[in-house]
């Protein structure tokens, strides 16, 4: 709960210091007085939009500070524990919001500064604020809803029917994105199959290319290779006259017999004698060669028609002959995954209708809940309507189903009214006054607030066009739900104040340079003047004194 607020230079408030018990707090003061301003303050201080207008003239900067003790308050200690910013043991939460004069904004969390966008993510945990337009509100739509689910409190079918709603969205979406690119798909696909099955029926290996070049460069030589290659094997070794290897021989014998003269001619004898080897080794091999060659016009013919083809095909795909196989290894991949995206299209088709089904499954079983719920409210509501002085009031929930889904479910939610007897129940903005807005909307707040698990509930004004008997129910109402919450309630109404566990007053004071609003608690004797004022006007007398004496609930 709320235990300290703090709040320096905040519009007319130069400061407050003010401590905050459990229970029910009134805060009242006169018209004009800023009764509002503390809550203004705190929801400032809870992420709400900073500008620039709310420092106090003159000031540099507005700073406020709340004190939580969340002793009590698993949710917000387990929030606080995942973004790392609670000790262990540790019981308070301080919130702290800066704000200079030209409307920059820092936010602390237990001294770890964080964005405005995660305080507002953490208020809910600590306080919920019930504004005095929410009378203005009850008649839209998507309020009423959020009215019911809050009554509800069937927090696990709304997340269940979100994500649902989200992920057959999310299928959607996904799908046709898939049959917006059909079309293309389907004529590439069809380019791709042409040319992969060209490819494979070519089916050119890599490096081939390279192989059948040289083959080709031999076979239409084969001629020029056979004749001088036969030249080349006379010369070296069979011929009619003198060959090569003759010769060696010749010179090899004649220095081999100049040895016995001088001993140094012995070695190049023994050089040329490995030479004649050599020779006699290449002759052969290409004696061999020589047999082994043969023209052979057909496989030409074959090699010519394989490197025109592979040269088409590289021209046609832009890219080298010795390129192409990688090529071909390119497209076949592309046209594997164009088909395994059919595949998943079909695919996909299917998970759509499962996350449909799902869907409507979730939001099937929120619809039920709401009907049950719907039930228990109308009867509630209208007892409180009785209560605040609408003795014939009647009113209805009413849920019915829509085509269009949401990430809420599918339901409609409609607030009949009948106010006077006689009436037929109708659609709220059609028969309900103002003062009977007020006070319908008043039960709704009331009811939802005893079933909310929020620690601190504010009530900003919301007994505006209520007075008299009705001013006391509403009172009483508070503070039952005070004795188990801690109830704030800003107050123009005597009756409602009286019920308060404590009273905070706020005043007003001017001098030739400024003007102050200053909040401070009151005692039990303050409190029945306060009470007195409230009842009389300016005007005190022992009647109101006694009134209020007799109006303050013990």
């Amino acid at each position: 709960m709320l235990t300290h607020l703090y709040v320096k230079d905040f519009a007319i408030v130069d400061s407050l210091d003010i401590e905050i018990d459990a229970g029910m707090s009134t805060i009242t003061g006169e018209t004009g007085a800023g009764k509002s301003i503390s809550i203004d303050a705190l929801g400032l201080c809870l992420g709400s939009r900073a500008e620039a207008a709310m420092v106090r003239p003159g000031a540099d900067k507005t700073e406020i500070s709340a004190t939580f003790n969340i002793q009590h308050i698993p949710s917000a200690k387990s929030w606080l524990a995942e973004q790392d910013f609670l000790q262990p043991e540790q019981e308070e939460c301080i919130i702290r919001r800066v704000v200079t004069a030209e409307g920059r904004s820092r936010a602390y969390i237990n001294g770890a500064p964080v964005p405005a966008q995660q305080l507002r993510s953490f208020a809910p945990h600590l306080v919920n604020i019930h504004g005095q337009h929410a009378h203005q509100l009850l008649m839209k739509a998507d309020y009423q809803l959020s009215l019911l689910d809050q009554y509800a409190d069937h927090k696990h079918l709304l997340a269940q029917t979100e994500l649902a709603y989200k992920g057959w969205n999310k299928l959607k979406t996904e799908l046709k994105q898939l049959e917006e690119m059909q079309s293309q798909r389907d004529a590439r696909l069809q380019l791709l199959e042409y040319q992969v099955a060209e490819l494979d029926d070519f089916a050119l290996a890599e490096g081939e290319f390279s192989q059948i070049e040289a083959e080709h460069k031999r076979l239409s030589n084969a001629v020029t290779l056979l004749a001088d290659s036969q030249q080349c094997y006379s010369l070296l070794y069979e011929n009619d006259e003198q060959t090569i290897v003759s010769m060696l021989q010749l010179v090899q014998h004649k220095l081999a017999d100049l040895s016995r003269y001088d001993e140094t001619l012995s070695n190049i004898a023994g050089m040329l004698d490995e030479a004649e080897i050599q020779v006699k080794e290449a002759s052969y091999e290409l004696r061999d060669y020589i047999d082994s060659q043969e023209p052979d016009p057909e496989r030409l013919l074959q090699i010519e028609e394989r490197m025109s083809t592979a040269l088409e095909l590289a021209r046609k795909h832009k890219v080298t002959p010795e390129e192409l196989h990688i090529e071909h290894e390119k497209l076949s991949a592309e046209l594997a995954e164009i088909k395994r995206c059919d595949e998943q299209n079909e695919a996909l088709i299917h998970q759509v209708a499962e996350a449909e089904a799902h869907y409507w499954q979730t939001a099937e079983q929120l619809r039920e809940s709401r009907l049950v719920v719907a039930e228990q409210l109308s009867e509630l509501v209208t007892q409180s309507m009785q209560k605040l002085n609408m003795k014939q009031g009647q009113f209805k929930v009413t849920v019915n189903s829509i085509e269009k889904p949401s990430k809420l479910g599918s339901d409609a939610i409609e607030f009949l009214v009948s106010a006077n007897p006689g009436q037929p129940l109708q659609a709220m903005h059609k028969v309900a006054s103002g003062g009977e807005l007020s006070r319908i909307s008043l039960a709704m707040q009331v009811l939802t607030a005893e079933k909310s698990d929020t620690p601190t509930l504010i009530f900003d004004e919301v007994d505006v066009g209520i007075s008299g008997p009705t001013a006391a129910v509403v009172g009483q109402m508070l503070r039952k739900i005070g004795e188990s919450t801690q109830v704030i309630c800003v107050t123009h109404l005597p009756q409602v104040a009286a019920c308060g566990h404590q009273q905070m007053l706020v005043s007003k004071s001017n001098d030739e340079t400024s003007t102050q609003t200053t909040m401070r608690k009151l005692s039990t004797e303050e409190r029945i003047y306060e009470l007195a004022r409230l009842l009389g006007g300016d005007t005190i007398t022992n009647n109101t004194l006694e009134n209020a004496r007799e109006l303050l609930v013990g």
